[in-house]
C-alpha cells in the first residue's frame, strides 16, 4: 500500500493536480537502553593497561565472518574480548591498547581502533555501520581510522618490549580487500614481524604453560598422544621433550621456554583471563537477566512438555520465551535429549519426533547482550519420575546441594569437583551401579563447573580460588546409556541439574532459581496449565 500510495502521488504531481498537505511524522527508533556503556568499556581498556608490562602494546582483532550456505553468512559474533574492550560489534577491525601514550600535545594517544568505513550501498543491504565518527562519539575513543588506514598507519611494533596478542586468525575468509581482516592480519604480521603458528597448537601450547602441574602431567600426556601423528605437533621441539620425558623438571622448562618463545601471548591470556572472570556491576546486571529469561523458559517447556511432541517443538518454546524477553540469541546450540539421547552430553540434532514417556534433559541458555546463560534442566515429559528416573534424579541433585557451600570466595575452585566426585561415587555404589568410586567418571564423563559470561565457556581462572564477582555453573550429571553393565532398570536414564551461581564473599547466590530444582517442584510445576496449552496449528498438507 505505501508503494501505490507514493506512485499515485507522484502521477499526481506530475499532472500538475495539487497534492493534499502531508503531515511529517518522526518515528524514533525504539531500542535497548541497557547495554554496556562506553565509559565501562573504556575502563576494561585501563585495566588491561594496568596489568600489561612496561613498554607494551595489546593488539586485539575482529573475528571472521563465516559462511552459511553459498554468498549468506552465519550472524556475524564479534570477538568477546574486541567487544569487552570496546564495545564495537562489526567485523573487519582491529584494536590497539598502549601502556604508555604515545606521540604528544593533542594528539597523544594509548589507544587506536581501527573499524569498517561507512558505505551507503552496503549498508542497504546490511545493517549500518558506526563509521570512523560513530566509533568517537559512541563508543568513545579519540583515536579512531578506517581500517584500509592501518597499512600506512607510523607504528613500530619493534620498539615495544612485548606485543601482546591472542593469537593470530588464522580462517580470516575469502576477503582480501583493503580493510579486510585478512588484510588487517597481513599487515599486522609483516610490520611485527610474527610467524604463522597453527593457532590449535597455539592454544595447546598456551594451556600447559598456564595450568599444566606435576598432578596432572599424565591427563596431559593423554590429551597430546593422538595429537601427535599431527606433523605441526611432531615438528615442535618443546612438545617432543615433554612427551619424551614427561616429569616435573621437564615441565619446568617447558613453561619457561614458552614463556620465552610466546610471552606475548601468554602474557595476553593471562591478564585478560584474570580481568573477564571477575564481573564488574554492569556485566552482573545484563548475566541475571540473560539467566532469569532462561529460567522463565525452563519452567515454561516443563508445563507445556507432552510426550507426542517432539524435541524439536520443546526447543522452539524455549527460543519463543528468550525472543519474548529480549533475547538476541543462544549462547550455545540447544541441547533437547529425550531418552538415550539425553545420554549424549552434546546432544545438538534435536530431531526425535516424540519425546513419548521419558526423561527429557534440556541444556538451553539464553544470550542477552552477548551475556550467556547455561542452565539445564531435566524432566519427565509426562509429568511423573519413575522410581528409578527419582533415585537418580536425587543424587544428582544432592551432589548439587553438596558443592553449593562451597561457592564463596577463597574456596579452591578443585574443591568443587572433588565434592562432586564423592557425593555422585557414593551415592552410585550405594543404588548398585557402579562396585568401586573410580568407576564414577564411566557416568559423570565432564566437570562440575566452568566459568559464565561473554563465552558460555568464559575465560576465568580454574587453578586457583574463587573470587567475588566471578560466575560460575555447578551442573553434576549422571547419565546411563542403553547396554550400560548395571541394571536394565537404569538404562536411558540421563539426568544433569545445572544452574549459574554468582561468587559471594560469604555464599554463592542461585541465580537460575526460578527453574525448579527439586523432583517435587518439577512434577508441581508440570501439572500447572502452559500458555502453550491452546495453541492450534493447521495440519501440513503433502503434495503429490
Amino acid at each position: 500500500m505505501k508503494l501505490l500510495y507514493k506512485f499515485s502521488l507522484m502521477a499526481a504531481l506530475a499532472c500538475g493536480a495539487t497534492a493534499p498537505a502531508i503531515a511529517q511524522t518522526v518515528v524514533t527508533e525504539k531500542l535497548p537502553t541497557d547495554y554496556l556503556s562506553a565509559s565501562f568499556h573504556a575502563g576494561r581498556r585501563q585495566a588491561l593497561r594496568d596489568k600489561m608490562p612496561a613498554n607494551s602494546v595489546a593488539v586485539i582483532f575482529a573475528f571472521p565472518e563465516e559462511v552459511f550456505s553459498n554468498d549468506v553468512n552465519y550472524v556475524f559474533h564479534q570477538n568477546p574480548d574486541l567487544y569487552y574492550f570496546s564495545g564495537y560489534k562489526e567485523p573487519n577491525s582491529m584494536l590497539l591498547i598502549f601502556k604508555d601514550m604515545q606521540g604528544s600535545g593533542a594528539d597523544a594517544y594509548n589507544e587506536v581502533i581501527f573499524v569498517q568505513k561507512r558505505d551507503a550501498a552496503r549498508e542497504q543491504w546490511t545493517g549500518k555501520r558506526l563509521g570512523v565518527e560513530g566509533a568517537k562519539n559512541q563508543l568513545g575513543f579519540k583515536t579512531a581510522y578506517v581500517g584500509t588506514e592501518f597499512a600506512a598507519f607510523p607504528i613500530d611494533f619493534k620498539k615495544f618490549s612485548t606485543v601482546l596478542y591472542d593469537g593470530i586468525p588464522g580462517d580470516v575468509g575469502a576477503d582480501v580487500s583493503k580493510g579486510s581482516l585478512s588484510d588487517l592480519v597481513n599487515n599486522f604480521k609483516a610490520k611485527a614481524e610474527i610467524k604463522d603458528m597453527d593457532k590449535g597448537l597455539m592454544a595447546d601450547l598456551s594451556l600447559i604453560a598456564q595450568r599444566g602441574t606435576p598432578k596432572n602431567i599424565d591427563r596431559i600426556m593423554a590429551y597430546l598422544k593422538p595429537k601427535m601423528e599431527q606433523p605441526v605437533y611432531k615438528n615442535n621441539e618443546l612438545l617432543q621433550a615433554l612427551v619424551a620425558k614427561p616429569d616435573s623438571v621437564t615441565l619446568m622448562d617447558f613453561k619457561a621456554k614458552i614463556g620465552g618463545a610466546m610471552g606475548g601471548m601468554v602474557q595476553y591470556d593471562d591478564a585478560v583471563t584474570a580481568l573477564r572472570g571477575v564481573k564488574q556491576p554492569e556485566e552482573l546486571a545484563l548475566i541475571k537477566k540473560s539467566v532469569q529469561i532462561s529460567s522463565l523458559a525452563h519452567a515454561e517447556a516443563m508445563r507445556a512438555v507432552k510426550p507426542k511432541m517432539s524435541e524439536r517443538e520443546l526447543e522452539g518454546i524455549m527460543l519463543y520465551v528468550h525472543k519474548k524477553y529480549g533475547a538476541e540469541d543462544e549462547g550455545y546450540p540447544p541441547i533437547v535429549g529425550a531418552g538415550g539421547n539425553g545420554c549424549i552430553l552434546h546432544y545438538e540434532e534435536n530431531n526425535a519426533t516424540e519425546v513419548q514417556n521419558q526423561l527429557v534433559l534440556m541444556d538451553v541458555g539464553a544470550e542477552y547482550h552477548g551475556y550467556s546463560a547455561d542452565v539445564t534442566r531435566t524432566f519427565p515429559a509426562n509429568g511423573k519420575f519413575t522410581e528409578a528416573q527419582k533415585a537418580i534424579y536425587q543424587l544428582v541433585y544432592d551432589a548439587q546441594e553438596a558443592v553449593f557451600p562451597l561457592c564463596k570466595d577463597g574456596v579452591p575452585y578443585g574443591s568443587l569437583e572433588q565434592k562432586t566426585q564423592e557425593v555422585l561415587a557414593a551415592g552410585l555404589i550405594k543404588l548398585g551401579i557402579i562396585k568401586d568410586e573410580k568407576d564414577v567418571r564411566k557416568y559423570y564423563p565432564h566437570g562440575v563447573s566452568h566459568h559464565l559470561g561473554l563465552d558460555v565457556h568464559d575465560k576465568g581462572s580454574y587453578g586457583g580460588n574463587l573470587e567475588t564477582g566471578m560466575v560460575i555453573t555447578v551442573e553434576p550429571g549422571i547419565y546411563i546409556p542403553a547396554g550400560s553393565p548395571c541394571d536394565k532398570k537404569w538404562w536411558n536414564i540421563g539426568v544433569r541439574i545445572e544452574d549459574d551461581i554468582q561468587i559471594g564473599k560469604d555464599k554463592g547466590i542461585n541465580l537460575s532459581k526460578d527453574a525448579p530444582r527439586t523432583w517435587q517442584a518439577v512434577e508441581k510445576m508440570a501439572a500447572e496449565a502452559s500458555i502453550f496449552d491452546a495453541g492450534k496449528f493447521p495440519a501440513l498438507n503433502t503434495l503429490k
